[in-house]
């Protein structure tokens, strides 16, 4: 018999933070934070919980869900920790966050569980899925449920989009690879004409990286072709490319504003971002936020940081514009990497950061306050 979606949601996705596997380095911070995040004193409870939230995704106004993977990633890793950390440092920032959502009709989905060694489904042989489906799904290794942790996402925002299709939506990477299953669940449950303002540091217009298709350098590449290259896809921060800006524009229809033009003239360029949505009759944004698009002095802890980025109070004032001006749909932060921050792994100024944006990009998409 078929499961329910509140049901599959249980068995694909874990408690908040709880997305890495851990058994002994690691586990006690791990359950400590879930205990403060479900305001429990005990790991039946933190469950219990989770579950009772998946309960609201039906009325909820946005959720959130952590997609803690780097196996997309290319050069330095450690973005699978930054779900757990930038939940941490909004505990930090917003005491009362998990009541401050609640009264915003914003409820956290938890994690994606993802092996580690895993990255999308595609890529597995019919043999490793039977093995994973048996270690993952012991009393359900014939439903064909998803494995690998962009699919698993995938499905599980179908799954939330099928009882809620217009909820606002709010991913924690991982690296940016995480996007992808957003947009792909997206581009099946929204009919607007919705665009993509992503500020990032690179290009990620690829269409395949060494043979693999959905990657860090991919998933803009496949989002621009779900609109059809109909110029929805907007760059900010753009600085390490291959390829100048006139490449990526003519060849894939993107709109790129690189990282000088925006310090050079600010003011400009969010109007030249807002006027650019409107020429394309963009009626909604969902804002993919590398934090590698912010110049590296203010974040550094990220695999891939670079200098003469974007200044954190002109992406602020971005996020602000996008949904004051146009209409956000939801957002994500990707890239953050708590291991590379001093101390290591700690809530430091990288992590800070990524949190303020994430609260920035909820209250301007639902029009609250944190």
């Amino acid at each position: 018999m078929a499961l329910s979606w509140h049901d599959e949601l249980g068995l694909l996705l874990r408690p908040a933070a709880g997305g890495v596997h851990l058994v002994s380095t690691g586990r006690g911070a791990q359950l400590a934070l879930q205990r403060r995040l479900y305001d429990v004193a005990t790991d039946d409870d933190v469950r219990e919980r989770f579950l009772a939230q998946l309960d609201r995704i039906p009325t909820a106004r946005g959720v959130i869900l952590g997609i803690p993977s780097d196996v997309g990633a290319g050069f330095v890793r450690g973005a699978n920790l930054g779900p757990q950390v930038i939940r941490e440092a909004l505990l930090e920032q917003i005491p009362d966050w998990p009541a401050r959502c609640d009264a915003a009709g914003v409820i956290d989905l938890g994690d994606v569980f993802c092996v580690p060694q895993l990255l999308h489904d595609e890529m597995l042989s019919e043999g490793q899925l039977a093995a994973s489906r048996r270690a993952l799904y012991p009393d359900h290794v014939d439903a064909g449920f998803p494995v690998s942790p962009l699919s698993i996402a995938e499905r599980a925002l179908d799954l939330v989009f099928s009882v809620n299709p217009r909820v606002a939506l709010f991913i924690l990477g991982g690296d940016h690879s995480t996007a992808w299953p957003a947009v792909a669940a997206l581009s099946r449950a929204r009919r607007d004409r919705w665009a993509i303002v992503q500020s990032d540091a690179h290009t990620d217009l690829l269409e395949h990286r060494l043979g693999v298709k959905y990657c860090f350098a991919t998933w803009s590449y496949h989002a621009n072709e779900l609109f059809q290259r109909d110029g929805r896809l907007v760059q900010v921060g753009v600085r390490a490319s291959g390829r100048d800006r006139g490449h990526w524009e003519t060849s894939l229809g993107a709109r790129q504003l690189w990282a000088a033009e925006c310090r050079q003239h600010p003011e400009k360029s969010l109007d030249t971002v807002i006027e650019h949505l409107r020429s394309v009759g963009a009626s909604s944004v969902y804002f993919s936020n590398d934090i590698d698009g912010t110049d590296a002095k203010f974040a550094d802890a990220t695999g891939t940081p670079e200098p003469d980025g974007l200044e954190p109070e002109w992406v602020l004032e971005l996020i602000r514009r996008l949904g004051k001006d146009i209409g956000l749909l939801g957002g994500d932060i990707m890239e953050v990497a708590p291991a590379l921050e001093v101390p290591r792994g700690s809530v430091g100024p990288t992590t800070r950061l990524a949190a303020k944006y994430l609260s920035a990009t909820i209250a301007a998409t639902l029009g609250v306050s944190f």
